[in-house]
């Protein structure tokens, strides 16, 4: 494993983390999960990532419980949730959005689900239009200064406001938000490529990108329609069947298929060569890794040792046939 620190901050990540969107609580059972925790933290992953809104809180739980089945030192691991969204099926107003009232309960809340007393990250999950970013970035502050939160960030936020939330934290001493987690792919580069690039330097930004297979398009799965037991195929998430295949225009289906052609010609598996594409920008701190099989988790590990085999031109080439 390879460890990268988030943006400039001191916090060492392994440059493949685990992520429990859609699976856990919900596509597999607790002792799949266990085994694909189990399997990560063998291979030096350090990193897992949650968030309240995923299965309405089951998620948090499930991974809490098993990696307190496994025993994992808690000085070894990192572990973060999401604020947003909230863990109600039906959130009243005050179960969801960035108020300082909801991202302090969310916190307790994840707290108890994750068993443990403190979030190594702690991520806006998406901006608030109802709420200040002032009032957000004070509350933030206190959950760090209470020692419930070590680093803040946000997940899909504009460039302007995540500059807005480090200067309010600069002008009162406050704590600013340290990273961010936006979607980042072969097909979807412009986010992290173009409307971030300033922040890197300007506020030492870290990046846990998200979905490096593009929802799993990437690896070749999609290309004749979308299998019964695909992430697409789950009823709810029929919504981002849309965005994942794209239309006519965007060609996402054909240069996807470009791209698995690429893959095969140089004799490797799409999903881990993709991955490591992703390994290749060095303002990515970690890639989210998703599985529901252990064999599916091993296969895409291997996207550390293409990194190390191929060179410029592979990379460029890669490129130049998803567009």
């Amino acid at each position: 494993m390879q460890y990268r620190r988030l943006g400039s901050s001191g916090l060492q990540l392994s440059a493949l983390s685990f992520g429990a969107w859609v699976t856990f609580g919900g596509q597999i059972g607790r002792s799949e999960a266990r085994n694909l925790v189990a399997a990560a933290w063998d291979y030096g992953v350090n990193f897992f990532d949650n968030a309240e809104g995923y299965a309405n809180g089951a998620a948090e739980q499930v991974m809490g419980d098993v990696i307190a089945d496994l025993r994992l030192p808690r000085d070894g691991y990192c572990v973060s949730s999401k604020v947003f969204f909230g863990a109600a099926a039906d959130p009243r107003p005050t179960q969801r959005g960035l108020s300082r009232k909801h991202v302090r309960d969310a916190c307790d809340a994840a707290l108890r689900r994750l068993r443990v007393d403190h979030l190594d990250l702690y991520f806006c999950h998406r901006p608030d239009p109802e709420t200040p970013v002032a009032e957000t970035v004070w509350a933030m502050d206190a959950l760090i200064r209470q020692g419930k939160v070590l680093y803040w960030g946000t997940s899909e936020w504009p460039a302007a406001l995540i500059r807005e939330a480090a200067q309010i934290a600069r002008a009162h001493h406050l704590h600013g938000p340290t990273m961010e987690q936006p979607e980042y792919n072969l097909l979807r580069r412009e986010r992290v490529e173009l409307e971030y690039a300033p922040l890197y330097a300007e506020l030492g930004l870290g990046t846990t990108i998200w979905s490096p297979l593009a929802s799993g398009l990437l690896t070749g799965k999609y290309a004749d329609g979308v299998p019964a037991d695909s992430r697409l195929a789950q009823p709810q998430l029929e919504w981002l069947q849309g965005s994942v295949l794209g239309d006519a225009t965007s060609d996402r289906t054909g240069r996807a298929g470009r791209f698995t052609a690429l893959a095969a010609e140089l004799g490797v598996a799409p999903g881990p060569l993709a991955i490591a594409w992703c390994l290749t920008n060095p303002h990515v701190s970690t890639v989210l890794l998703g599985a529901s099989r252990v064999s599916q988790l091993l296969e895409n590990l291997q996207a550390l040792d293409l990194l190390e085999r191929f060179d410029e031109n592979v990379w460029r080439r890669v490129e130049a046939v998803t567009g």
